[in-house]
């Protein structure tokens, strides 16, 4: 068997991978609204205090209130801590903005700070209502903020801001946010007291919501995930029109686009269940919906959870410990590819140029699949010292191909030389290349990190100059991809290296790959580009000197 067929079938492995990547983007929309639902944990049921009778309010006899009668008429409250700006509206006591301090919009000093609620979501994050509007004013309720400042600083300890809202029959609901000045982790405690007369048998909702606006192909999981019963659950919106309901021990639901996620981590797990819905053509829906059972006259039930706005930073996500790290997946390679992300993060630590820690990272992993790699040079270094023998019974039994094959394995044995062995060592690399490949383009790390001169963003595609025109297979900006030209070189460099096939139609498919990857490659972030060109590089000199060794 003539090793360059696995050769080809090696690298067109690669192609599969990342065209599968390119052209299975979830961008289908289901268009459906529901009114069904999500949310909460109860941790206990209490009756009132006399105290919590008279806050309650008297039960009323009157007819409920419309929502749009009450509604637009809050306050605005908005928190400042040395992560983030938080703005909560007393209009449902929902976050109608989340800025994080540590990120920008774009690359440039001067951008605004990442905004994690985008001006679609009118209605803000963290909407809460009964399910059967057994509480129906509710949906619409106007909050009362019990701070007189609008502008809260959280500087040295965690504060609590309590909303509190009374319906026309006497039912109170209060939603108590808590803010530290040291992390993203936000506590909400919900708690309804029943000052009705009758009892309250439903279920709670408690939705979170996203506008998915990010351009060009992605590459990587976006969208609504959870962790059910200590499995991660990433759901595809194409999916949903099949199934948008899923029960059972939530620990947490998430929305997440490529570098940051809103999380709702409830409680009490138990019991809850979460539903995925997507509005219009790019906003989606997460609902955790738990069972409120039965709140008596008189009684009272609260809601625990924990909120998460912020960056998906595996360190961060740790120091946390509530399994919300799980969102962060690099795919079936997951298990690769954290570790390199460790270590790509540990020598940033020493030398602070994410640029640099790749090059390190790249000598690492190739220093560990060095033996590998020179069985497989050594191996093509022996079928090259046989190819004029091998073109010779090509030649000679080009009409026989059975004959063929057999002179090409008796010459295989005289030689000692295994076919496979230049491409086996191959075939145990790729898992790493995956492995990084899915790290290099969804680690936060990279976002907005400079290199030099020109490459001022790793996580995006090198362009020297911008253009006002289009170019064929580049998304904009449009301009000249120098990282990803010289990549395509070293690319062209080696395959030199590499013995021809005899075959001269498996030869010219050969020589085209470096020009397939390249155009491959041309929309892919920096980062991405600078590890594959350093390992070429690396791997061009192991190449060389193991046939130099030999010769």
């Amino acid at each position: 068997m003539d090793q360059s067929r696995v050769v080809i079938a090696i690298v067109l492995s690669f192609l599969v991978f990342f065209l599968w990547e390119y052209f299975t983007v979830d961008k289908d929309a289901v268009n459906k609204t529901s009114e069904e639902t999500q949310v909460l944990q109860v941790e206990k049921q209490k009756k009132f205090t006399p105290e919590e009778e008279l806050s309650a309010g008297s039960i009323g006899n009157e007819s409920p209130a419309k929502p749009s009668a009450i509604a637009g008429t809050g306050r605005t409250i908005r928190i400042d801590t040395e992560l983030y700006t938080a703005e909560i509206s007393e209009n449902g006591a929902v976050l109608k903005s989340f800025m994080l301090k540590k990120y920008r919009e774009t690359v440039e000093k001067t951008s605004p700070f990442k905004e994690l609620i985008s001006k679609d979501m009118t209605k803000g994050v963290c909407r809460t209502w009964s399910k059967n509007e057994s509480i129906p004013e509710m949906i619409g309720a106007v909050y009362n903020a019990e701070v007189s400042d609008e502008k809260i600083e959280i500087i040295s300890e965690t504060q609590s801001i309590k909303f509190i809202w009374i319906s026309t029959d006497g039912i109170t609901v209060e939603k108590e946010y808590s803010f530290s000045p040291d992390t993203y982790l936000i506590g909400l405690n919900l708690t309804i007291k029943n000052g009705s007369d009758r009892p309250l048998v439903d279920h709670l909702i408690l939705s979170i919501e996203k506008a998915f606006t990010e351009g060009g192909r992605v590459y990587g999981f976006t969208g609504p995930s959870a962790l059910i019963n200590q499995k991660l659950e990433q759901i595809k919106t194409k999916k949903l029109k099949d199934k948008d309901t899923f029960e059972g021990k939530i620990n947490w639901i998430a929305l997440q686009d490529r570098y940051f996620l809103e999380s709702v981590i409830p409680g009490n797990t138990d019991d809850a269940i979460l539903q995925v819905l997507q509005h219009e053509e790019n906003i989606i829906e997460s609902r955790l919906i738990t069972e409120m059972k039965n709140i008596n006259p008189g009684e009272y039930k609260q809601f625990v959870f924990d909120l998460y706005f912020g960056p998906k930073s595996m360190k961060v996500l740790a120091d946390i410990n509530n399994g919300l790290g799980k969102a962060i997946n690099f795919g079936m390679f997951d298990i690769l590819a954290k570790p390199c992300l460790w270590i790509m993060n540990f020598v940033y630590g020493f030398i602070p140029n994410y640029g640099i820690a790749i090059i390190i990272l790249t000598l690492f992993t190739k220093l560990l699949l060095w033996p590998l790699g020179n069985k497989s040079y050594k191996s093509m270094g022996e079928m090259k010292k046989i190819q004029p023998l091998m073109a010779e019974l090509r030649e000679k039994y080009k009409d026989d191909k059975k004959r063929m094959n057999q002179e090409l394995m008796g010459l295989y044995k005289v030689y000692k030389i295994n076919p496979m062995g230049g491409c086996l060592p191959m075939v145990v690399q790729m898992p790493v290349f995956f492995a990084l490949y899915r790290m290099l383009y969804e680690a936060i790390e990279l976002r907005h990190a400079p290199f030099f001169m020109w490459i001022n963003d790793l996580s995006a595609p090198d362009r020297l100059f911008h253009f006002d025109i289009s170019i064929p297979f580049m998304e904009p900006p449009y301009g000249i991809p120098v990282l990803t030209i010289v990549m395509g070189a070293t690319m062209f460099l080696q395959q030199k290296l590499t013995p021809s096939p005899g075959d001269p139609t498996q030869a010219k498919m050969m020589m085209f790959m470096p020009v397939i990857f390249t155009v491959i490659f041309i929309n892919f972030s920096s980062g991405l580009v600078l590890y594959w060109l350093i390992n070429n590089i690396l791997s061009i000199a192991q190449q060389y000197y193991t046939q130099k060794k030999m010769a």
